[in-house]
């Protein structure tokens, strides 16, 4: 049996991946309790997605905020 793996969901495992494998430590805290990019609630959609830019802790409610970010950190950055 063939399963057909959409683009969102690879994106999503990706970034689970990444984030269990980068070291938060040493980063500066997320100070705000939604979505960089949304604006919607931490936990709303499951678990947030944490990264670090910049040695500043980002989180994000799902997979295509992180992809979105990542496209021009700078223009969601100033929103710290």
């Amino acid at each position: 049996m063939k399963t057909k793996i959409t683009t969102a969901f690879a994106i999503a495992l990706f970034s689970l991946a990444i984030t269990s494998c980068s070291s938060t430590s040493g980063a500066k805290a997320y100070p705000l309790d939604t979505c960089i990019v949304s604006g919607n609630k931490l936990g709303s959609m499951g678990t947030p997605i944490t990264k670090v830019y910049q040695g500043q802790q980002v989180k994000f409610c799902c997979a295509p905020c992180v992809e979105e970010f990542d496209a021009n950190p700078a223009k969601f950055m100033s929103k710290l």
